[in-house]
């Protein structure tokens, strides 16, 4: 056997072992962390949500942002304050959490708030007021843009709403490409990940420190198995042309509108939601002191005033 291929050998072995031992890990983090909600299925995906609240009461449906999932809402306490008056329905959007992500289909925010209409249409949810946090807020107002499902407002959190240059969004996106793709998410993307994450969590929470209860809480061996970052690149990938599509129509949105944004955010600049207000002619802008990406953190019981004046209109 010559060098060449002695060292062909090896590196297949260890790309072979990263494999196994991350879809081992993967499910060692399923079996740690097990679905905490329910489950339907629509358009031949199954989606895995909670339902809180009194089923009677206006509903609210929040939206969580890239590479998050359903417990965000729950750690941060939004789920718990909006409960008290009202039904909340929170869905891991698809590829996150224990909900899928067909692969044969471009999971746009157009194309997943089709599928959430379907799902909010299976539990009998009409006239939401919808929350959407960071890559969740364009879910959110593709929703909002829907002529067929009324909702009665939205709330916007660390939103981006019109397309810049974002190096980091491209580096991101490595394994969203196609087959090598999922080379990288079922091999070196999990170890890569697992040592960024201490610092991602402390740019998203910054100027603040990462709370005890999502450090605690938070169950982030699910947000390093491969499936879920291969979504969460492909979510970066769609940032900015989602951005350029729906920055045209922000004029013409009907339902009333509140931004929420960190006055420090060091992932989505502030200028987003000062120039979506300006686009916007019924809404409402909240920029908060002190506070970063994770606003749904810092102000929940702000934000669940807000959206508590829209479900009481």
């Amino acid at each position: 056997m010559t060098t060449a291929e002695t060292v062909l050998l090896i590196a297949t072995l260890l790309l072979a072992l990263l494999v196994i031992g991350n879809i081992g890990f993967s499910k060692l983090a399923e079996r740690r962390n097990p679905p905490i909600g329910k489950f339907l299925e629509c358009d031949g995906v199954v989606l895995h949500y909670i339902d809180r609240g009194d089923p009677a009461a206006p509903c609210v449906l929040l939206l969580h942002g890239n590479g998050s999932m359903i417990q965000d809402f729950i750690i941060g306490g939004l789920v718990d304050l909006l409960a008290r008056s009202n039904r909340v329905v929170c869905f891991d959007r698809p590829g996150f959490g224990y909900s899928q992500r067909p692969r044969l289909r471009v999971w746009s925010a157009a194309a997943q708030a089709a599928l959430l209409v379907k799902g909010l249409e299976q539990l009998g949810i009409r006239d939401p007021v919808v929350l959407g946090h960071s890559w969740g807020a364009l879910v959110a107002i593709a929703l909002g843009m829907r002529k067929d499902y009324p909702i009665r407002g939205l709330v916007l959190a660390s939103g981006y709403y019109f397309p810049t240059f974002r190096l980091d969004v491209w580096l991101m996106s490595g394994p969203a490409i196609p087959v090598l793709g999922d080379l990288v998410s079922y091999t070196v993307a999990p170890i890569i990940s697992w040592a960024m994450l201490p610092g991602a969590l402390r740019k998203i929470f910054a100027p603040r420190s990462v709370p005890s209860t999502f450090k605690n809480e938070f169950p982030a061996s699910l947000v390093l198995r491969p499936t879920q970052l291969r979504a969460a690149a492909q979510e970066s990938a769609l940032l900015i042309p989602t951005a350029t599509q729906f920055q045209a129509h922000y004029s013409t949105m009907g339902p009333r509108v509140k931004i929420f944004h960190g006055a420090e955010d060091q992932v989505i600049e502030q200028k987003q939601a000062r120039d979506l207000h300006q686009a916007l002619p019924r809404s409402d802008l909240h920029l908060i002191p002190n506070a970063g990406h994770m606003v749904t953190h810092a102000e929940p019981a702000a934000i669940a005033e807000a959206i508590n004046s829209m479900t009481k209109y």
